[in-house]
């Protein structure tokens, strides 16, 4: 089993904010720390998602540049209108 490295980190919140996260950690039975913890946690997670996801518009906007395939809104809100129907449409084909 191979132990994680932990690093102190500080960081400065005011005090009403402080106060809240007090206030709710004693709700749920939790401390302070792992209130906190957890956010980050969960704020890092969110963020690579959406950081992923936009590297992923890139990369399909530098494709779509370079070779000009798309397929029409006409044709992409139909497909999705007939989603769940028993005349389900299959998926667009892209054109020049």
């Amino acid at each position: 089993m191979t132990a994680t490295v932990v690093k102190p980190v500080s960081i400065k919140l005011d005090l009403e904010t402080r106060a809240r996260i007090d206030c709710l950690a004693s709700a749920r039975r939790r401390t302070a720390h792992w209130m906190m913890r957890e956010a980050i946690l969960q704020y890092v997670s969110r963020e690579e998602k959406r950081e992923s996801f936009r590297q992923d518009t890139l990369k399909a906007w530098e494709e779509f540049q370079q070779a000009g395939l798309h397929a029409s809104s006409d044709d992409v809100e139909a497909w999705l209108s007939s989603w769940g129907t028993e005349s389900e449409l299959p998926v667009p084909v892209c054109q020049p």
